[in-house]
């Protein structure tokens, strides 16, 4: 590969959720930014990949293009989370990370008639009887939205092995499980309720980050406002295929960069209630480094840790 590379044939951002899920939401805001950018003489088309927690967007996508720059997939925590916990064979590490692009913060929500009124009665719940209380999360045990839950049961004194764990291969399907009923509360991105919060079909009990957020989730009360320390984000993010030379990463994090800066971008992480958040290079490899030491050492905790 030349010391300049660019992309001559169509771009593929391949998402592990079907369409409206969390991945999918980034690459389709993703291929608008880059579409706005005017750097692309080919096509962007969205891939959606969906099934095995969005592990087969990998393992029968992105593994079957080596080297190639014209793939890219959308990543998050869970490349190392569903190592640690031993789901996956494989890790950030088996592919070539380009860069983080926003964190989504998990909101805990519940059915607008719920018995579950407040953050405090789910403390309560889970603190007097935790295997009373079934969940709702995506994609996989040991994520963000795991953590998220394991802290509040820890918080309120009860096993954190104790509530049902129902796991869909998208946030849309653990949204649907509350409303139908079948779950007492959902951990999913905040994103993900937005469309039943106006519909008046949810309610946000509790929500992860570290401070009020704007728009629709403006009255959703954050954990630490409660007095808890549950703050919990899930970044999304550029990951290409194994053996991705040097050239080919070169151009995509100077697009990205471009990406996250048009107005478009802007306007989408308004819209879907996301926080800018770009690392690449060297602070990317630093930041994945910490994190997996960080979540190593939460999961271990959490009694979740298999694999380090």
């Amino acid at each position: 590969m030349s010391q300049t590379w660019k992309p001559a044939q169509p771009v593929r951002i391949v998402a592990g959720t079907p369409p409206g899920g969390g991945l999918d939401r980034v690459a389709r805001a993703l291929a608008k930014a880059i579409a706005a950018t005017g750097a692309l003489e080919v096509p962007v088309a969205v891939i959606n990949v969906p099934g095995d927690g969005a592990r087969r967007a990998w393992t029968h996508y992105v593994d079957n293009h080596p080297g190639d720059g014209h793939v890219i997939g959308i990543s998050s925590p869970n490349l190392t989370t569903d190592y640690l916990v031993g789901v996956a064979s494989f890790e950030h590490s088996r592919y070539t990370p380009i860069a983080t692009l926003v964190t989504e913060y998990i909101a805990f929500a519940v059915r607008s008639d719920s018995t579950l009124r407040t953050g405090a009665d789910l403390l309560w719940r889970l603190g007097r009887n935790a295997s009373s209380v079934t969940a709702a999360l995506s994609t996989a045990l040991g994520n963000p939205n795991h953590i998220g839950l394991a802290k509040l049961t820890r918080h309120a004194g009860g096993d954190v092995n104790a509530p049902i764990i129902r796991v869909f291969d998208t946030a849309l399907d653990a949204v649907a499980d509350v409303i139908a009923g079948t779950a007492d509360v959902c951990a999913v991105t905040a994103a993900s309720v937005l469309a039943e919060l106006e519909a008046q079909q949810l309610r946000i009990i509790g929500i992860t980050a570290p401070a009020r957020m704007s728009g629709t989730l403006a009255e959703a009360s954050t954990w630490k406002e409660q007095g808890i320390d549950c703050v919990v984000g899930a970044w999304r993010g550029v990951t290409g295929p194994a053996n991705l030379q040097a050239p080919a990463v070169a151009f995509w994090e100077r697009l990205l960069k471009s990406a996250t800066e048009q107005p478009v971008w802007s306007e989408e992480l308004a819209r879907l209630s996301w926080s800018p958040m770009f690392h690449s290079g060297i602070e990317l490899q630093g930041y994945l480094e910490k994190e997996r030491a960080e979540f190593i050492s939460v999961l271990g905790e959490l009694g979740l840790l298999k694999a380090s």
